[in-house]
């Protein structure tokens, strides 16, 4: 009869739980997509339950904490110092999330550890990241900085995952996005860059200017060389034709001497005929016979210097 009685009053009891948790909504739960629950009985750890329908006992289950299994987002802003003793402010960005990993049994998982083990995780990822990048920023330059931000972010972030993980993170990327530089030293670079890029165009333009000299320079050789060679092709046909002259004045039976005079008289009369029509009241005198010249050749080079005197004058 005890018995009966005993079985009954737990009977009892178990349904005014069940009713007051029906009413109250403490006896079933849904749990999200992405989110894990963990559930303490009086006080101590339970169990975990995924997404979907559960049911808990009411006034001794409670919900101790809902984890979110998302990717999640922390930036923040941290000053190192460079290996040439630059001051730079660096803008990091951190993704992570809770370990999916179940291990060997609930207290292995990385649900159990991300709320149990660390007291303010996203807080001891941010230490740990900046730990990392002023350890490892000092042994760049401030160029070199810039152009290995990549690496250095990959480093950090190996390293920061591994000491994240024991507490049931783990850590996707962390990213510099952005250097900041004093305003003095980013005044400097600029400065520096400007000098750069003037000293390039200078360049730029002596080699341009170097060039238009050689091409001239060879232009003008090329012009002296066939100046030359019309002057030598001048003188040929006029060696040649005076060579016909002769010949054809010493077919009409004249001898050499005859010849040689008919062809200097030709050639002086040319002289004064190009003279008389030239029109420059230059006067010029010459011998009445031309054979008394001894030194033709002179007197025309002296009667071309003087109409060149005279048309500059009258310029």
């Amino acid at each position: 009869m005890f018995i009966f009685d005993l079985l009954g009053g737990l009977f009892s009891i178990a349904l005014v739980l069940i009713v007051v948790g029906a009413l109250t909504g403490n006896l079933f739960f849904v749990v999200k997509q992405q989110h894990a629950v963990i559930i303490e009985r009086l006080g101590k750890f339970n169990r975990i339950v995924g997404a979907g329908f559960h049911a808990k006992i009411p006034l001794i289950d409670r919900k101790a904490a809902t984890v979110s299994l998302r990717t999640m987002k922390n930036g923040f802003d941290i000053d190192v110092k460079t290996q040439d003793n630059v001051t730079i402010g660096l803008e990091v960005s951190a993704q992570y999330h809770v370990s999916y990993e179940m291990g060997a049994g609930p207290a292995d998982s990385g649900v159990y550890k991300s709320y149990y083990m660390l007291q303010q995780p996203v807080a001891q990822m941010r230490d740990f990241i900046t730990d990392a990048l002023r350890s490892s920023i000092p042994v760049y330059t401030l160029d070199e900085v810039f152009a290995k931000k990549d690496d250095i972010a990959k480093d950090v972030n190996a390293t920061v995952s591994e000491q994240m993980d024991a507490y049931g993170f783990t850590l996707v990327s962390t990213l510099i996005t952005k250097i900041a530089l004093p305003a003095e030293v980013e005044d400097s670079m600029n400065q520096i860059n400007a000098a750069q890029r003037t000293k390039a165009a200078a360049q730029d333009l002596a080699e341009a200017d170097r060039i238009r000299r050689v091409t001239e320079a060879k232009a003008e050789a090329e012009a002296m060389e066939k100046a030359g060679e019309g002057i030598a092709n001048q003188r040929k046909a006029i060696a040649l034709g005076i060579k016909d002259s002769l010949e054809t004045i010493q077919e009409t039976g004249v001898g050499n001497d005859e010849a040689n005079q008919l062809f200097m008289f030709t050639q002086w009369t040319e002289m004064m005929n190009e003279f008389a029509k030239s029109g420059r009241a230059s006067t010029v005198v010459l011998p009445t016979d031309f054979r008394d010249s001894a030194s033709m050749f002179e007197q025309i080079i002296a009667a071309e210097q003087v109409a060149k005197d005279d048309a500059g004058t009258q310029a």
